[in-house]
């Protein structure tokens, strides 16, 4: 009898071990019970980013789906405030009429503006004034700033576009710039200055590519470090709006928020050439 209670101990603590060890499990299984969508919308500049987190963030909660749209930064804070997105993506920060609606500036990222150009032009530098000179018309042939004797193109963003509210108001020439193109995206402006000799725009810094050189500014390179060390003067922040604070937000939105704070989140931030916020 003795032997037959003792058998019956063992297999008792074998199957509350097992249910410990279950219990583990469907912890782990509890980010893969998350389940639903998140949709985002705003700034084009923060495509790449959004598009690696929302890759990254699936293979955590393979039952979250994030959707992104990439229409401009105001337009992703106005499907924000109608309550047709869970976060607006932003390139710039938000307006005190925007925070008095009820949005919160959520500052997940630190980007650069890089001034881009043809990689036939043979002026490496300017002058933050100068910059401003050329987009406000005052300057209009690169042989005034030590180049060829050619025009210049003017190449901008559309008006709802976060990074030309960010590099009009950083060389506070807002509403004074002379377009000879308005592009609707990033990947635009970087295509017209790499097929236009006489181009200069402005772009992400995250979106240069081998196809277009980038200007100096004050003699500062447009690089991470020099962007960190507040050497390089173009820069603002990536912003993820939410309506109310995060903690008030949905359980899936709540998860990717804590996702980018974490090493993993981080480590998308920095592969795609941004800067940490933390």
């Amino acid at each position: 009898m003795k032997k037959v209670v003792s058998i019956f101990v063992a297999m008792l603590m074998a199957f509350t071990l097992a249910g410990c060890g279950g219990g583990s499990t469907s912890t782990k299984s509890n980010e893969g019970d998350l389940s639903g969508k998140i949709s985002l919308n705003g700034s084009t500049s923060m495509q790449k980013f959004v598009t690696a987190l929302g890759e990254s963030f699936k293979e955590k909660y393979p039952n979250v789906n994030v959707e992104a749209q990439f229409t401009g930064s105001s337009a992703g804070i106005a499907a924000l405030q109608k309550g047709t997105c869970d976060i607006a993506d932003s390139s710039r920060a938000l307006s005190d009429d925007e925070k008095n609606s009820g949005l919160i500036e959520n500052v997940v990222a630190i980007d650069g503006i890089a001034v881009s150009i043809n990689k036939a032009n043979k002026v490496k530098s300017l002058t933050k004034q100068q910059l401003a000179d050329i987009y406000t018309g005052k300057i209009t042939n690169w042989k005034d700033v030590g180049g060829a004797d050619e025009q210049i193109v003017v190449i901008g963003r559309e008006a709802a576009s976060g990074t030309r509210s960010a590099f009009e108001e950083l060389l506070k020439i807002e509403n004074q710039c002379k377009y000879a193109q308005e592009l609707d995206n990033t990947g635009a402006v970087v295509a017209k200055c790499a097929a236009t000799t006489g181009a200069i725009g402005y772009v992400s810094l995250d979106a240069v590519d081998n196809s277009i050189n980038t200007m100096e500014l004050d003699g500062a390179k447009a690089t991470v470090a020099n962007i960190k060390a507040g050497k390089y003067p173009l820069q603002r922040p990536f912003v993820m709006a939410t309506k109310g604070k995060i903690s008030k937000q949905n359980k899936r939105v709540q998860a990717l928020f804590n996702y980018i704070n974490s090493d993993a989140g981080q480590a998308i931030i920095k592969k795609v050439g941004l800067i940490s916020a933390k």
